[in-house]
C-alpha cells in the first residue's frame, strides 16, 4: 500500500464527456481500480489525521446528539427527538442537524478530500454536478475514507434510519438500503435543478455552509400539485430538511456564492421505495430504535 496514493494520483482518468455519457470504459475504470482507490483513500486520511481532521458524533447539533443517544437506551423517550422537527411544509421537516460550530471540522474535511488528487465521482447522475462525491460503498468512485465511512454508517443507521421511521412510518420494510452524496451549488456554474421526485423512500438533506458562508438564491421548493402550493425554504447553517422521496422539489438558481450539501436515501431492496402518503400506519418506538441487519445489494440509483 507505500505507493497506492501516488498511483491513484497519477492514474489517467476518464473525461467529464465520458463520465456524462457513461461510456462503458468508464464502469471498467471504476471497477479496475477499487482496490487502489480504496488503500490510496486509507493512506490519505492517515496523513489528514495528523491535522486533527477526525469525524466523530461532536459534529451533531447539541440537543439532537443527546435525544438520539437517549432514544437509543430507551425508545420510550423518542418524543424528545420528534419535538426536534419542524413541519415546514405538509410532509417536510426541518431541524438543527449539525453543529454550526463544529461544521468547519467536516466542511475542511470535505474540502481536503476534494483536493486529495484521489479520482473522486461527482454526482453527474443528479445534475451534472462538477462538485461533490459519491459517499456510499455501493457508487462506484466512492469516498473511500475508513473514517468518513464509519461516520457516514452512523449518521445513516443510528440518526437518519430511526428518524425517519419516526416520522415517517410507512418506509419501514422501505429502507434497508442507504444511498448518498455530496453536492455544492456555485453561482454561474451548476445554478439549479428543476422539479422533480427521488427515487427514494426518505431524503435529508443537510446543508453543510458555515455560520457567516453566505449565498443568494438557492432555495429549495416543494410543490403540493393537488393543492397548487409552492414553498420556498431556505437552509441555515447545519441545518436539514427530510421528507419522502415521492414530495415534489426543486433547487431555485443559486445567484451568488456557494450552497453545500449532503443529500441521503433510503429505500428498500433493489431500488423498491415507499411512496408516501399512507396515514394509520403505528409501529412500536422500539421498532425504530434498532440496527438493521440487511445488507447492502449493491444498487446503485446512479
Amino acid at each position: 500500500m507505500t505507493n497506492s496514493l501516488l498511483k491513484a494520483r497519477e492514474i489517467e482518468r476518464p473525461t467529464r464527456e465520458e463520465m456524462l455519457q457513461r461510456a462503458p470504459s468508464v464502469h471498467q475504470f471504476w471497477n479496475n481500480n477499487s482496490g487502489l482507490f480504496e488503500d490510496a483513500w486509507k493512506q490519505w486520511e492517515e496523513n489528514e489525521k495528523k491535522t486533527g481532521l477526525v469525524l466523530d458524533n461532536e459534529l451533531y447539533a447539541p440537543e439532537l446528539r443527546k435525544a438520539v443517544e437517549q432514544a437509543w437506551n430507551d425508545p420510550t423517550t423518542e418524543a424528545a427527538v420528534q419535538n426536534l422537527w419542524e413541519e415546514v411544509f405538509p410532509g417536510v421537516y426541518k431541524a438543527q442537524f449539525f453543529d454550526p460550530e463544529k461544521l468547519s471540522i467536516l466542511r475542511e474535511y470535505m474540502d481536503s478530500a476534494a483536493n486529495a488528487e484521489i479520482p473522486l465521482r461527482p454526482p453527474y447522475g443528479i445534475s451534472l454536478n462538477r462538485a461533490g462525491a459519491m459517499l456510499d460503498p455501493r457508487s462506484e468512485g466512492y469516498l473511500a475514507a475508513p473514517n468518513f465511512q464509519n461516520f457516514y454508517r452512523g449518521l445513516m443507521d443510528e440518526y437518519m434510519r430511526p428518524i425517519s421511521r419516526m416520522l415517517f412510518p410507512d418506509i419501514v420494510g422501505y429502507d434497508s438500503q442507504t444511498f448518498g452524496f455530496s453536492i455544492q451549488w456555485k453561482a454561474d456554474t451548476d445554478v439549479s435543478l428543476r422539479p422533480h421526485a427521488d427515487a427514494s423512500s426518505v431524503t435529508l438533506n443537510i446543508n453543510l455552509n458555515l455560520p457567516g458562508e453566505s449565498f443568494s438564491g438557492s432555495a429549495v421548493s416543494f410543490i403540493d400539485p393537488v393543492a397548487e402550493r409552492v414553498e420556498r425554504l431556505t437552509f441555515e447553517p447545519g441545518t436539514a430538511l427530510i421528507h419522502h422521496g415521492s414530495v415534489i422539489h426543486a433547487s431555485e438558481p443559486i445567484t451568488e456564492g456557494s450552497r453545500s450539501n449532503f443529500v441521503l436515501w433510503l429505500y428498500g431492496q433493489n431500488g423498491q421505495a415507499a411512496r408516501g402518503g399512507i396515514d394509520g400506519i403505528k409501529i412500536a418506538p422500539k421498532e425504530r430504535w434498532v440496527a438493521s441487519s440487511t445488507p447492502s445489494d449493491g444498487f446503485a440509483p446512479f
